[in-house]
């Protein structure tokens, strides 16, 4: 403001200066020179207080762009050399040769100090070609998801080419019509740099209020706590279309100064009104659409927060769950075929064709079609939810997620399987409403059959105390002996438990009954047999097994018989272990004894 108002207080002591001395001659000759030139420097200088506005060669603290010291000077030197040069010619020099001499004359004055400026502006462009492309893409590089960033980037690689094809056509063009054309081109190009400005500061203020995010007060957060993500995953999207939509605008803008296009006819004409307005009613359906899924999604997160309001349950998780799918889906085509309709096609055939498709697809498809129907009447009878511990399609283990076509089970060993609902023929649910540990305990046939039920009494009352009180309804539940096993007498009795308490219960009730046996001299029984020799006396007592002890080798008057057996005895170990007599009793006094007799 400072430099301007010294340009506009020197242009105004000129003027004064020239009126105080003013002299008339013959031709009124020297007040149109004094006229010119007070004109031709207030325009100039006017054009050189914006450069240093811009640049602010002697003011780093001022300067808008990033540039050196070094930097600004020499562009700031070469820009006003340029604008003194070609301002003074235009506005000064040529209407006085014009006048003086000819007007041939001062259009070869024109054209060379033109000429002169173009092949000089043409030598600076080339000496700074890379110097300013990596500056661009110094500043691309910190707006790398603008949309200002990427142009920059883009023009880094082709700016000299614009420049010097800019000034080529400035130049031919002033030189067919110049009373015409240049005026043309340089309010065309100021109109544009001010459209562009424009465009880059609402594009920047946009970029700043996205990079700030969105935060919440603390308790909405607490009620709330994804809705701040989704907002700030939402809104980046919003601005990065108004971005997109303000860099059109202005991209149109310079079409209509330029003359490209006539953007404003075409907008007044009734095609181009209402494609204006199914552009703004395709915005506000899309920005309404994704408020409202912001809202459900809200809503839906509120319910399943175990702080506020009531913990919702297995089954409130799963349908809340499917009916956001089935939501999100529902919204998404609803809002394509909205802004299809304001786009002016008729949804109606689509409708149509999706039905034929569908119904095409149901009879392809018709596992999935199973899949599906199957999984809502599960839904719908509440035979499983997230968390359950079920058996589905032979798989056992917890539900980790429900979907209308498929169940996810994790098996105790850590198998993640996922089964489609047309798989499922029956459903065990080992969490529904309450849960029953049953304890059915081995003990030997001599134990006291009431010892056995008052240790188990005593168990339960141990296992209560060590802190499954809560997750235990009612008393214990004495079936009493159920079977009467190979080695075992089995006693049955059964603990009723809080859903899915069952598991870790059952393994404590299981030591503590180990313990307390123990105590007891109660024995839990194992798989053994009893070996019994034959011949048992009344009493049922079988007697020792013979062992022939070492001594005197016995004869028999039967030679033939006694050499066979002496030559068993000489045969080798291996040999004689495969020799082998069996005998159901004891031998009869008289008859002949094997040797040796071998018990197994």
């Amino acid at each position: 403001m400072a430099d301007a108002l010294t340009v506009l207080a020197a242009w105004a002591i000129g003027s004064v200066s020239s009126l105080s001395a003013f002299v008339i001659d013959q031709a009124g000759q020297a007040e149109m020179n004094r006229a010119l030139f007070l004109n031709a420097f207030l325009v100039i200088e006017f054009i050189k207080v914006l450069a240093r506005t811009l640049l602010a060669p002697r003011w780093p603290a001022l300067r808008i762009w990033t540039l050196g010291d070094t930097t600004a000077a020499y562009w700031y030197f070469w820009l006003s050399r340029f604008v003194s040069v070609v301002g003074y010619t235009m506005f000064f020099l040529a209407p006085i040769v014009a006048v003086n001499v000819s007007e041939d004359a001062a259009q070869v004055v024109r054209v060379v100090v033109m000429f002169a400026a173009l092949v000089l502006a043409l030598i600076v462009i080339l000496q700074n070609r890379d110097q300013v492309r990596r500056w661009l893409l110094r500043r691309s590089e910190t707006r790398r998801t603008d949309i200002l960033g990427r142009f920059l980037a883009g023009l880094a690689r082709l700016w000299h080419v614009v420049a010097i094809g800019y000034l080529i056509l400035v130049f031919v063009l002033w030189l067919a019509a110049p009373a015409m054309a240049l005026p043309f081109v340089l309010a065309a190009t100021v109109q544009s740099i001010v459209a562009v400005a424009i465009g880059v500061l609402l594009t920047g203020i946009i970029a700043r209020v996205a990079g700030a995010g969105i935060n919440l007060p603390a308790e909405v957060s607490e009620r709330l706590p994804l809705l701040e993500r989704r907002l700030n995953a939402f809104v980046p999207n919003v601005l990065r279309v108004v971005r997109i939509l303000v860099a059109a605008v202005v991209l149109l803008v310079i079409a209509q100064f330029w003359r490209a296009a006539d953007v404003v006819g075409w907008l007044s004409s009734e095609v181009g009104q209402r494609f204006a307005v199914s552009i703004v009613s395709a915005i506000l359906i899309m920005l309404v659409g994704g408020l409202i899924y912001l809202a459900v999604q809200s809503w839906v997160e509120y319910r399943l927060n175990p702080n506020y309001g009531h913990v919702p349950s297995p089954r409130e998780r799963t349908l809340l769950a499917l009916f956001r799918n089935a939501f999100v889906v529902a919204l998404g085509v609803l809002i394509v075929m909205l802004v299809l309709s304001e786009f002016g096609v008729n949804i109606g055939p689509l409708l149509a064709g999706a039905g034929v498709v569908g119904l095409a697809v149901g009879f392809g498809a018709q596992k999935l079609v199973q899949d599906i129907i199957t999984g809502a009447f599960i839904q719908f009878e509440n035979a499983m939810n997230e968390g359950d511990v079920v058996t589905a399609g032979g798989v056992t283990g917890t539900v980790e997620r429900l979907t209308i076509r498929s169940v996810s089970l994790r098996t105790l060993d850590g198998a993640y399987h996922l089964i489609p609902f047309s798989s499922v023929d029956a459903v065990t649910n080992f969490m529904k409403n309450f849960s029953y540990h049953v304890a059915s305990i081995g003990v030997d046939y001599g134990a006291s059959i009431p010892e056995v039920k008052q240790a188990m009494h005593e168990a339960f009352d141990k296992l209560k105390e060590a802190g499954f009180a809560g997750d235990i309804i009612g008393d214990l539940e004495m079936h009493g002996v159920t079977e009467f096993a190979d080695s075992a007498i089995l006693v049955r009795a059964r603990i009723k438990t809080k859903p899915g308490k069952h598991f870790a219960l059952g393994r404590a009730y299981n030591e503590i009954i180990k313990e307390v046996f123990e105590e007891r001299g109660i024995e839990i029984p194992f798989p053994h047999v009893t070996f019994y020799m034959g011949g048992e006396d009344k009493a049922g007592k079988s007697p020792p097994p013979r062992i022939k002890r070492p001594g005197p080798k016995l004869t028999t008057e039967r030679p033939k018989r006694g050499a066979a057996t002496n030559a068993a005895l000489t045969k080798s170990p291996k040999r004689r272990r495969k020799t082998r007599v069996t005998q159901d009793g004891p031998a009869d006094e008289g008859q002949d004894a094997p040797d040796q007799t071998e018990v197994s």
